[in-house]
C-alpha cells in the first residue's frame, strides 16, 4: 500500500508564535516551511522584545510540549504589591501584600526564546523563507499548503481576520506602554529586600489609582543574561502618559522610568536609579499602546483559501495581565496536539475552514476567554469595579486570597463565575475560610508601608 504524503503546513512571521508552531507541527510530523521578512539575525539583534512575555506556572505545562525548558534565570515565586492614591500633599500608601504565586513564573526575552525555537526547527529539517509576505504571496502560500496559519501579530496581515465585535470590549488603547531592561541589579534576596523577604525573587507590581502600574521583574535578556525587564502601563489621562512623549531610544527609556519612581515611589528610586542601560542592546526599550481585539480566527484569501490566526493575530490583549505570550503557547500546543490526533483518525483528513474555527472556539472556551477577562480586571474595567473594591483589600489582609488573585495570571478561568457581588464575597470567603465581612473588617489603609521583616543571619 502506498505510503500517505506528508501533510504540509506554512506558518507566516517567526515571533513567538510561529516559531513555536513551526516546531511544534514539525516534531508531529508535517512537512512545515515558516515564512519571515527578517533573516534569522535580524529576528534576534535588530528588533525589540514585544513585550516582557512572562509564563506565569501553567503555560509553562504547555510550553513544554513544544520545547523543554532552557533557562534557569528570570524565575520568580511572587510579587510584591503596593497601591497607592492621589498626589503631591495628598498621595497616600493604600494597602500592600507579598503573596507568594504558588508557582513559578518566568521573564525570558522573547527573542532568545523565537531564536531557541527557530535553531530547533531548522536543526530538523525545516525550511525557512526569508521575504515579504503580501496578501498576494499569502494567496500563493495558502494555494500551495494543506494548513497555513498567520502569526504576524497585531499588525501586518492582522487586517484579514475581521474583528469579533462581540467579543471585543475596547476600540482604543486603554494604556500607554514603556518597556525597557536593564542591568546592574542582581537578583538576590537583598535586592528590593526592604518590601518582602523575598527581595529579588519576587516581581515588583506598582499601582496608582490616578496615572496606571508599574511592573519591575527579574528577567533573562538574551545577551546579558540576568537582568531586569521594567514595563509602564500609563493610563492615557494620567500625568505618566506624556513622559513617554520623551523617549527615543534606551538611555531616554531609563531616565524616564527613574523620574517616575523618583516622584511617585521614591523608596523604590534608588534600587531602580542604580540599574543602567545594556550597552550591547540598543533595541531594549520598546514604547506603543494595544487596542485589546479579539478576531475571527478564520480569513480568506483572495483565491478564497482558508487561513487561519494565532498568537496575537487572532486575540491581542493589553499586557498588564501577561496573558498575551501564554495565550499564544496555549494556542499552538492545543492546534498541534488537535491536528496530529486528527491525521491519526483519517490520513486523509483535511484542514479547512470549519477545522480552523472549531479549534479557535475551543481554544476561546478553554483559555481564550478567561484571558481577555481577566486582563479587563487588571485594567479596572468598570465591569470589575466590584472585584477590585473588594479583592484588594481582601488581599492586604489574608495571604490565601492575595495568592489567588494573582493566581488567575496562571490560571484565569476561575474569573468567568464571578460575576455578581456576591459571587466576590463567596469567593473571598471560599478562599479564606472565613466570612468575607470579617475578613474586609481587618482591612486599614497603610498610610505608611511596613519594610520588611529583618532576615535571620544563619552561622555555618
Amino acid at each position: 500500500m502506498a505510503e500517505q504524503p506528508t501533510k504540509s503546513v506554512a506558518i507566516v512571521g517567526a515571533g513567538l508564535a510561529g516559531t513555536s508552531a513551526a516546531l511544534g507541527f514539525l516534531d508531529a510530523g508535517f512537512d512545515v516551511t515558516l515564512y519571515s521578512d527578517r533573516d534569522r539575525a535580524s529576528l534576534r539583534d535588530k528588533v525589540p522584545p514585544t513585550g516582557v512575555g512572562v509564563l506565569f506556572g501553567k503555560s509553562r505545562e504547555w510550553d513544554a510540549e513544544i520545547i523543554d525548558d532552557l533557562y534557569q534565570v528570570g524565575n520568580t515565586t511572587g510579587i510584591s504589591v503596593r497601591l497607592h492614591s492621589g498626589s503631591g500633599d495628598e498621595r497616600a500608601d493604600v494597602l500592600e501584600f507579598n503573596p507568594d504565586y504558588g508557582y513559578v513564573a518566568q521573564a525570558v526575552d522573547l527573542r532568545l526564546r523565537a531564536d531557541d525555537r527557530l535553531g530547533r526547527f531548522l536543526d530538523r529539517g525545516g525550511r525557512f523563507d526569508v521575504g515579504h509576505v503580501d496578501t498576494a504571496r499569502l494567496d500563493e502560500i495558502a494555494g500551495s499548503h494543506d494548513l497555513t496559519l498567520v502569526a504576524t501579530g497585531k499588525g501586518g496581515l492582522s487586517a484579514l481576520f475581521g474583528v469579533d465585535e462581540s467579543r471585543t470590549h475596547y476600540h482604543q488603547p486603554q494604556r500607554r506602554l514603556l518597556q525597557v531592561t536593564l542591568e546592574g541589579v542582581d537578583h538576590g534576596p537583598d535586592t528590593f529586600g526592604y518590601r518582602s523577604r523575598e527581595g529579588g525573587a519576587h516581581s515588583l507590581f506598582n499601582l496608582d489609582s490616578e496615572n496606571g502600574e508599574i511592573f519591575v521583574g527579574p528577567f533573562l535578556h538574551k545577551d546579558a543574561g540576568a537582568t531586569w525587564s521594567i514595563i509602564v502601563f500609563a493610563k492615557t489621562d494620567g500625568a505618566w502618559a506624556p513622559k513617554i512623549d520623551n523617549v527615543v531610544d534606551a538611555q531616554s527609556a531609563r531616565q524616564t522610568v527613574v523620574d517616575i519612581f523618583t516622584e511617585f515611589f521614591p523608596k523604590d528610586a534608588p534600587v531602580v536609579s542604580s540599574l543602567r542601560v545594556i550597552d550591547s542592546d540598543p533595541y531594549s526599550w520598546l514604547t506603543g499602546a494595544v487596542t485589546p481585539t479579539v478576531r475571527h480566527a478564520v480569513g480568506r484569501t483572495v483565491s478564497g483559501h482558508a487561513v487561519g490566526a494565532i498568537g496575537d493575530t487572532a486575540i491581542a490583549v493589553d499586557p498588564v495581565a501577561g496573558q498575551g505570550a501564554q495565550n499564544t503557547l496555549i494556542q499552538v500546543a492545543e492546534l498541534v496536539k488537535a491536528a496530529r490526533a486528527r491525521l491519526a483518525a483519517d490520513p486523509n483528513a483535511t484542514f479547512d475552514a470549519q477545522w480552523l474555527h472549531d479549534e479557535f472556539e475551543k481554544h476561546w472556551e478553554r483559555r481564550g476567554h478567561a484571558s481577555v477577562e481577566v486582563t479587563r480586571l487588571y485594567l479596572g474595567d468598570p465591569d470589575y469595579a466590584t472585584h477590585l473594591e473588594l479583592s484588594f483589600p481582601a488581599a492586604a489582609v489574608n495571604t490565601d486570597i492575595a495568592s489567588a488573585l494573582f493566581g488567575l495570571l496562571s490560571e484565569p478561568n476561575p474569573l468567568l463565575p464571578l460575576r455578581t457581588r456576591d459571587d466576590v464575597v463567596g469567593f473571598i470567603s471560599a478562599v479564606a475560610g472565613e466570612p468575607a465581612d470579617d475578613v474586609l473588617a481587618r482591612f486599614i489603609p497603610a498610610g505608611q508601608f511596613s519594610a520588611a521583616p529583618a532576615r535571620e543571619s544563619v552561622s555555618v
